[in-house]
């Protein structure tokens, strides 16, 4: 179970980029219950954790310089985190959905807590900065005709 857990969130906050999550009642106050439960410091940790993990994609592995030790201060820290939110600070909201809506309410749930924290990395003036960057290599002319 732990590792389907594991992979379910990975999965879960990694997507969060990609899609929104579609939830029942039951995964919604979970979801509630996560972000409201969060701080600007866990959601930093879930976003350090994002990347580091993602860094391990063999497309990116080259660019990315995580430190088997910042890859694991990450996962406990991350693991750490959920734990207390799965079972102590939102407790009542986890037995709930799993109850009445089953495993996908926790990854949907934490699609939603992971949006959240992704959103406070593309906030970043940096970041929202260095996406524009590319800007610079788009032939605006062309994406125009488009509408013509």
């Amino acid at each position: 179970m732990k590792p389907l857990i594991a992979m379910s969130l990975g999965l879960a906050l990694s997507a969060a980029l990609a899609s929104p999550a579609q939830a029942g009642p039951y995964s919604d106050d979970l979801a509630k219950c996560l972000v409201a439960s969060t701080s600007d410091t866990d959601r930093s940790l879930l976003v350090r954790w994002i990347f580091s993990t993602a860094a391990l994609h063999p497309e990116v592995a080259s660019i990315a310089a995580v430190t088997p030790a910042q890859r694991e201060g990450t996962n406990k820290g991350t693991g750490q985190l959920i734990e207390r939110l799965l079972t102590a600070t939102c407790r009542q909201q986890t037995r709930d959905a799993l109850k009445y809506e089953g495993p996908p309410a926790i990854q949907t749930s934490f699609q939603v807590l992971g949006q959240v924290a992704m959103r406070s990395l593309m906030e970043n003036p940096a970041v929202a900065q260095g996406f524009q960057g590319m800007g610079r290599y788009i032939d605006e002319d062309k994406i125009r005709e488009l509408t013509k």
